[in-house]
């Protein structure tokens, strides 16, 4: 999904195989035909796959009423925070922002001009060139980057400390010891097995061996602060527990969080069809590369199997993308860089997870759409590196599926909603994929219930029209909730807003998908929200 749990999202989104049947009478009328000879050619080629008509799945209808199964598949640890209850030091995950200052000296620790040169401690305020991301080796040991994505590390001598080097090895690797009655005054180890202290010339130096009693006058003593949204994703996850540990907690996560009994409420509820969010290392399971886990292909196949019996169509979602298609938790960025689509091999790569993904589950009746990517962020993501891998997943797809819709999401920030639709409305079977929320942007901050439910007739209604075409791409609401920041709204406000909601997003040609079924928020919890009677799906 795009999100959640507080973290600032951009608000107005955010959130063939070939074959050719003839009947009897068409053979028979072929047979009687005049036969004049003719000279031999060859045969036209078959269309390319993107000009085959598509075939319409098995089931369900158009347009559908789907929910996701946020948080399952892919971690989201806002959606339910005990799975990160064990993990020691579980404040210090990957990506987690850092600040030290010295007790001493009262200056923070910085990478001059972002990183790329001297490692300082020369400031008395704090910005972006005091602020360092970890890299996680275990509990107490890591990496910390700069910016500018270079790595602190011990210099050619002496153990002054730099920021110099791409790639994290030994020099760059320190432990974190923390003081016993206060866990945020710590000491930093360097690799030589000497202490970090800040030095009165402003240097940075890993040479001192004393033992400490954590007070003010001790220069390798730090305040440590950490700042900013700390991220809990899949990769945090694992290895934050590390291989051995987050094996169990995962497998059983997958086993317990969505059953059978779910698919048989979601379908006696009134909806047709599951989103499913998948992330990129599900093509390597049962041996995914570190720190991921095997396993979630297998609840994959069950979910498959599930929505056959209760005629669910399934929409496979790569909701993490190799490199990350955006810097939040749920495309699994290690710490928040956004590298997707950054080098023709990285595309190669996601396609070959479509293929994956494509070919296994190809022949399932309940295989209703493929969404090629979930929420790729603009810039960084650009249309060209977007649209060129569509277009290979897009086939990818189709090589294997005649029938499969294949999903496009838009991009977020790009001021543009409708950039896909004259690329994607010469694919047959082609979706592009909106997600409305009004959570995370603070212009909805003072809003009232009846602004909110203009703003989605209007706004949002207005969009949806502007990219629903009468012979262009069908159209998704891939994401949206009945949530808001209206306080103490009743009950009645509630059910007006996703009455609303629904009534927008009814028009949308493809259909609607609810985020999520599960969720330790209860408006953001589907079941929930249909047991106690905030939304109903019948009549």
């Amino acid at each position: 999904m795009g999100c959640r749990g507080g973290v600032g999202l951009p608000l107005l989104v955010r959130r063939l195989c070939f074959a050719v049947l003839l009947c009897a009478p068409c053979l028979c009328s072929l047979s009687v035909a005049k036969r004049t000879p003719r000279p031999a050619v060859k045969p036209p080629p078959p269309p390319p796959p993107s000009q085959v008509p598509a075939p319409a799945p098995a089931y369900p209808a158009l347009p559908v009423r789907a929910v996701c199964l946020g948080g399952w598949l892919v971690t989201e640890g806002w959606i339910l925070p005990p799975l990160f209850s064990g993990i020691p030091n579980k404040d210090l995950l990957d990506g987690t922002q850092v600040q030290f200052k010295s007790a001493l000296r009262k200056t923070y620790i910085t990478a001059d001009q972002g990183g790329g040169g001297a490692v300082l401690a020369n400031r008395t305020q704090a910005s972006d060139w005091e602020t360092f991301k970890l890299w996680r080796i275990n509990e107490t040991t890591f990496n910390f980057r700069t910016p500018g994505g270079e790595f602190v590390g011990i210099g050619a001598s002496d153990g002054i400390i730099v920021a110099t080097a791409t790639a994290p090895t030994l020099p760059e690797t320190f432990q974190i010891v923390r003081c016993p009655f206060d866990k945020d005054r710590v000491r930093i180890k360097a690799a030589n097995g000497y202490f970090v202290q800040a030095i009165a010339t402003g240097e940075v130096i890993a040479d001192y061996g004393e033992p400490t009693r954590w007070s003010d006058w001790d220069a390798s003593v730090f305040l440590m602060t950490k700042v900013g949204q700390q991220l809990q994703g899949e990769y945090q996850l694992c290895n934050g527990y590390g291989t051995d540990k987050a094996t169990p907690v995962l497998r059983d996560h997958w086993n317990t969080y969505i059953v059978e009994d779910d698919f048989k409420f979601i379908a006696s509820s009134g909806l047709t069809a599951v989103r499913i969010p998948v992330g990129w290392w599900i093509a390597s399971d049962p041996d995914p590369p570190a720190p991921y886990v095997g396993g979630s292909l297998q609840a994959l196949d069950n979910a498959f199997k599930w929505a056959e019996k209760y005629k669910l169509g399934v929409i496979i979602d790569l909701h993490a993308a190799p490199g990350s298609q955006n810097p939040w938790e749920h495309s699994s960025s290690r710490d928040g860089t956004q590298e997707w689509g950054t080098t023709d091999a990285n595309i190669a790569q996601t396609v070959q997870v479509i293929e994956f993904l494509a070919s296994r589950y190809a022949t399932s009746p309940s295989l209703f759409a493929v969404e090629l990517m979930n929420e790729p962020l603009a810039p960084r993501a650009t249309l060209d590196s977007l649209t060129r891998y569509y277009r290979d997943g897009y086939d990818a797809v189709r090589r294997h599926s005649p029938a499969a819709y294949v999903v496009m999401s838009n991009r977020l920030s790009s001021g543009n909603a409708t950039e896909l639709l004259q690329f994607a409305g010469g694919l047959r079977g082609a979706v592009i994929d909106v997600h409305y929320y009004t959570m995370f942007n603070s212009m909805f901050s003072n809003f009232t219930v009846q602004q909110n439910i203009d703003f989605v007739r209007t706004n949002f209604s207005g969009e949806l029209a502007a990219i629903t075409t009468q012979n262009g791409p069908l159209t998704f609401v891939g994401e949206w909730v009945a949530e808001w920041k209206v306080p103490n709204a009743t009950k009645e406000e509630y059910q007006k807003y996703a009455a609303a909601q629904m009534s927008v997003y009814g028009q949308a040609t493809f259909g609607w998908s609810y985020w999520t079924v599960k969720n330790a928020n209860n408006h953001w919890d589907l079941e929930w929200m249909i047991k106690n009677g905030y939304i109903s799906l019948k009549g």
